[in-house]
């Protein structure tokens, strides 16, 4: 391909011969035919010769970006392609929406908010960073929500009003009902039981409604004897589980919370006055106490994928605090109401996100975004524009925001 041109070829009509360079020229396919023509001619008319070469020279410059290929980007990640469908095929397969983190500067979507972290460097990441975005956001914005604001002013306003702090006690006394709000947060406290002590069961359990007040707290007496009342973390002593409720009591205390009335069948295919259950790591509690809760009324903080870890593995309870609300948890004896609390905190920052609502959100499910992409539509796909695939793409999991 030929892609320098010398300094003695002029476009200026340049009439002397010697400026006339054959080697100058590609030497293949349709350009090779050209210049053996170009060197005939300039043998049998001299002084015409340049004006021919000089015509060959302009055409391959003006076609170059002809010959480049075009490249198809994502309206999302950013991410480039050769060929229009493999940006539909990739726009199947990513399933990007308006619910992900975004770069407030760039607009590039990420997968989870560590990622987004990664790309405007906060926290000290060591992977490759944008640097326009790192430098407008260590100026301009916040390092517990990633919101930028337009003036330092008006960041310094918000993060005194982003960093939360740690409840300073733990209310003794319960309110009488069921809690305030559609939602309730659950913690259990195990100790260790088996021949190592290894084996979890259940001794502690706290129900916390929206307006973090105790519902529910209550010592849980264990159906099997407890090896390993790891005391350094729990604060939990023998005499303390002798005078608890047995687990058959917990876990109807619990349910009625949570059904709040409704009939369990009943709960299984539409939520009506049930509550929200609110956790981190709800798979294990509720099955330390035997129970079982609909999976659409759960908001695990371990499994909601924008607080998840880039590989797609879980981050505790304890990091999620002190990165997304400012202060530490479970120091010293751990009580559960306190990572109730911390729960419902990231439970409410999440269902704050501004996200931009669809009118087909609420539905959104995995089967509806298969059907966002179907295969008869591929032609019609193609003919779009990144913006209109984007518009069409839906998110593989039930976003928070849409419980406000």
């Amino acid at each position: 391909m030929f892609t320098a041109y010398p300094a003695r070829i002029s476009l200026l009509g340049d009439k002397r011969r010697s400026n006339i360079r054959a080697n100058d020229l590609p030497r293949h396919g349709k350009c090779f035919r050209q210049r053996n023509s170009i060197e005939k001619r300039s043998k049998d008319q001299p002084r015409a010769a340049h004006m021919y070469m000089n015509f060959y020279v302009y055409v391959m410059r003006t076609s170059l970006h002809r010959i480049q290929p075009r490249r198809h980007r994502c309206a999302a990640c950013f991410r480039q392609f050769n060929r229009t469908e493999h940006l539909v095929e990739h726009m199947r397969t990513a399933r990007h929406s308006s619910h992900e983190p975004r770069c407030g500067f760039c607009f590039k979507h990420c997968r989870s908010f560590e990622a987004l972290r990664d790309h405007l460097g906060v926290g000290g990441s060591t992977l490759p960073k944008a640097a326009r975005c790192a430098d407008n956001f260590a100026a301009r914005g916040c390092t517990l929500c990633l919101s930028v604001f337009p003036t330092a002013a008006k960041l310094w306003e918000h993060q005194a009003q982003c960093q939360l702090h740690r409840t300073p006690t733990i209310p003794m006394s319960m309110p009488q009902g069921g809690g305030g709000g559609g939602a309730l947060a659950l913690g259990c406290k195990m100790v260790g039981a088996g021949s190592d002590g290894t084996l979890d069961v259940c001794a502690r359990v706290c129900v916390v409604d929206e307006r973090e007040n105790l519902v529910f707290e209550t010592f849980v007496k264990p159906l099997i004897p407890v090896t390993h009342y790891r005391y350094e973390r729990t604060g939990i002593r023998p005499e303390q589980l002798r005078r608890g409720m047995t687990v058959k009591q917990a876990q109807e205390h619990v349910q009625n919370l949570l059904l709040a009335g409704e009939q369990p069948w009943k709960v299984r295919t539409s939520r009506g006055r049930a509550k929200l259950l609110v956790g981190h790591g709800l798979d294990h509690d509720l099955e330390a106490l035997g129970m079982d809760y609909p999976a659409y009324l759960k908001r695990d903080t371990a499994t909601y994928p924008p607080l998840m870890k880039t590989s797609k593995l879980s981050n505790s309870l304890k990091f999620l605090t002190h990165t997304y609300l400012g202060y530490d948890i479970q120091t010293g004896h751990q009580h559960p109401y306190e990572d109730c609390v911390a729960a419902m905190r990231l439970y409410h920052r999440m269902r704050a996100q501004p996200h931009h609502r669809g009118d087909g959100d609420a539905a959104a499910s995995p089967a509806s975004a298969e059907q966002a992409f179907p295969a008869w539509r591929q032609r019609e796909m193609e003919r779009m524009t990144p913006e209109e695939l984007l518009q069409l793409s839906v998110p593989d999991y039930y976003c928070w925001c849409l419980d406000g």
